[in-house]
Protein backbone atom coordinates (compact mmCIF):
# COMPACT_ATOMS: atom_id res chain seq x y z
CA UNK A 1 0.00 0.00 0.00
CA UNK A 2 1.43 3.66 -0.57
CA UNK A 3 2.27 5.43 2.35
CA UNK A 4 -0.45 8.65 2.79
CA UNK A 5 2.59 11.00 3.34
CA UNK A 6 4.50 10.01 0.46
CA UNK A 7 2.44 8.21 -2.08
CA UNK A 8 5.17 6.10 -2.95
CA UNK A 9 4.49 2.31 -1.75
CA UNK A 10 6.03 1.15 1.18
CA UNK A 11 8.18 -1.69 1.16
CA UNK A 12 8.56 -4.03 4.27
CA UNK A 13 12.68 -4.48 5.49
CA UNK A 14 14.03 -7.39 3.72
CA UNK A 15 15.35 -9.99 5.64
CA UNK A 16 19.04 -10.00 6.31
CA UNK A 17 20.92 -12.59 3.86
CA UNK A 18 22.43 -15.41 4.79
CA UNK A 19 25.81 -14.29 5.48
CA UNK A 20 24.99 -11.49 7.21
CA UNK A 21 22.74 -13.19 9.49
CA UNK A 22 25.63 -15.43 9.84
CA UNK A 23 28.22 -12.55 10.72
CA UNK A 24 25.43 -11.28 13.02
CA UNK A 25 25.84 -14.38 14.64
CA UNK A 26 29.33 -14.75 15.35
CA UNK A 27 29.01 -11.30 16.40
CA UNK A 28 26.80 -11.62 19.43
CA UNK A 29 28.19 -15.24 20.31
CA UNK A 30 31.69 -13.03 20.73
CA UNK A 31 30.11 -10.63 22.15
CA UNK A 32 28.17 -13.12 24.85
CA UNK A 33 31.71 -14.71 25.93
CA UNK A 34 32.84 -11.72 26.36
CA UNK A 35 30.03 -11.01 29.11
CA UNK A 36 30.65 -14.25 30.69
CA UNK A 37 34.47 -14.58 30.44
CA UNK A 38 36.45 -11.22 28.57
CA UNK A 39 39.98 -12.63 29.59
CA UNK A 40 39.88 -15.63 27.64
CA UNK A 41 39.08 -13.34 24.42
CA UNK A 42 42.34 -11.07 25.21
CA UNK A 43 44.78 -11.73 21.77
CA UNK A 44 42.25 -14.04 19.55
CA UNK A 45 40.98 -12.96 16.42
CA UNK A 46 37.99 -14.36 15.07
CA UNK A 47 37.02 -15.03 11.34
CA UNK A 48 34.87 -15.87 9.02
CA UNK A 49 35.34 -18.19 6.09
CA UNK A 50 32.22 -19.76 3.38
CA UNK A 51 34.18 -23.05 3.72
CA UNK A 52 37.35 -24.76 4.64
CA UNK A 53 40.35 -24.44 2.31
CA UNK A 54 40.71 -27.78 1.01
CA UNK A 55 44.70 -27.92 1.89
CA UNK A 56 43.69 -28.08 4.91
CA UNK A 57 44.31 -31.39 6.88
CA UNK A 58 41.46 -32.75 8.88
CA UNK A 59 40.69 -36.84 9.88
CA UNK A 60 37.16 -38.41 8.73
CA UNK A 61 34.92 -37.99 6.37
CA UNK A 62 33.55 -34.72 8.24
CA UNK A 63 34.01 -31.37 7.23
CA UNK A 64 35.38 -29.00 10.36
CA UNK A 65 32.78 -26.51 11.29
CA UNK A 66 35.72 -24.14 12.53
CA UNK A 67 39.41 -23.92 13.55
CA UNK A 68 41.79 -22.89 15.80
CA UNK A 69 45.05 -21.33 15.42
CA UNK A 70 47.72 -21.20 18.04
CA UNK A 71 49.08 -17.52 18.50
CA UNK A 72 52.10 -17.03 17.07
CA UNK A 73 55.06 -14.08 17.36
CA UNK A 74 54.24 -12.61 14.34
CA UNK A 75 50.12 -13.21 14.99
CA UNK A 76 47.30 -13.50 17.62
CA UNK A 77 45.60 -16.71 18.03
CA UNK A 78 42.72 -17.13 15.69
CA UNK A 79 39.09 -18.73 15.48
CA UNK A 80 38.39 -19.42 12.12
CA UNK A 81 34.30 -20.34 11.36
CA UNK A 82 33.35 -21.61 8.22
CA UNK A 83 29.75 -20.69 7.21
CA UNK A 84 28.61 -23.19 5.10
CA UNK A 85 29.68 -26.08 7.17
CA UNK A 86 27.33 -25.09 9.93
CA UNK A 87 24.62 -23.64 8.05
CA UNK A 88 24.23 -26.92 6.39
CA UNK A 89 23.94 -28.43 10.27
CA UNK A 90 21.39 -26.32 11.67
CA UNK A 91 17.73 -26.51 11.33
CA UNK A 92 16.76 -23.51 11.88
CA UNK A 93 18.20 -19.75 12.37
CA UNK A 94 17.64 -19.73 16.35
CA UNK A 95 19.67 -23.37 15.82
CA UNK A 96 22.04 -21.70 13.96
CA UNK A 97 22.84 -19.26 16.49
CA UNK A 98 22.97 -22.13 18.81
CA UNK A 99 25.60 -24.13 17.27
CA UNK A 100 27.82 -20.94 16.22
CA UNK A 101 28.01 -20.06 20.10
CA UNK A 102 28.86 -23.93 21.14
CA UNK A 103 31.47 -23.99 18.11
CA UNK A 104 32.91 -20.80 19.06
CA UNK A 105 32.97 -21.51 22.91
CA UNK A 106 34.75 -24.81 21.92
CA UNK A 107 37.27 -23.73 19.66
CA UNK A 108 38.37 -21.01 22.48
CA UNK A 109 38.23 -23.82 24.89
CA UNK A 110 40.92 -25.79 22.68
CA UNK A 111 42.87 -22.57 22.27
CA UNK A 112 43.08 -21.47 25.58
CA UNK A 113 43.00 -24.77 27.70
CA UNK A 114 40.11 -23.47 29.39
CA UNK A 115 37.77 -25.45 30.07
CA UNK A 116 33.90 -25.02 28.19
CA UNK A 117 32.13 -24.37 31.79
CA UNK A 118 34.75 -21.86 32.58
CA UNK A 119 34.13 -19.98 29.62
CA UNK A 120 30.12 -20.68 29.60
CA UNK A 121 29.85 -20.82 33.50
CA UNK A 122 25.96 -20.55 32.52
CA UNK A 123 25.29 -23.43 30.03
CA UNK A 124 23.85 -20.91 28.04
CA UNK A 125 24.65 -22.97 24.57
CA UNK A 126 23.25 -25.94 26.34
CA UNK A 127 19.68 -25.16 24.92
CA UNK A 128 18.75 -27.56 21.94
CA UNK A 129 16.62 -26.99 18.66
Amino acid sequence: MPNALTRRRARPPSPASKADFFSEAVRDAVDRVGLQCPDVLVGITFGIEDVPHFDMAWSGDQVPLAAAVEATADQPGQVVVYRRPLEHRAMSRRGLRILVYRTIVEQLSALTGRSVQEIDPDGAGAEDD
